[in-house]
């Protein structure tokens, strides 16, 4: 069974490179924590990192949607993922 990495407190708040590297992890969190085999320690962890990574995509995905607005309403935008 897969085993998620232990992660230090502030590496949970450590933003991904992309929104494909979050879903990723989040993926890969998902599976450790459903095989029930994690300390509970690290559970808590990967909790945490999962509600970060959530939080992450859902900002990535509001500023995709904003700027979809943008260009439907003809007003082009520079776009930028940061």
């Amino acid at each position: 069974m897969p085993k998620a990495k232990t992660k230090a407190v502030s590496e949970i708040s450590t933003p991904p490179e992309s929104y494909e590297l979050a879903l990723a992890e989040l993926e890969e969190l998902a599976v450790a924590m459903e095989s029930g085999q994690l300390p509970l320690g690290e559970m808590m962890q990967g909790y945490r990192r999962a509600s970060f990574l959530l939080e992450f995509c859902r900002q990535q995905l509001d500023t995709v949607e904003a700027q979809i607005r943008a260009l439907d309403e003809g007003q082009i935008k520079q776009w930028s993922q940061d």
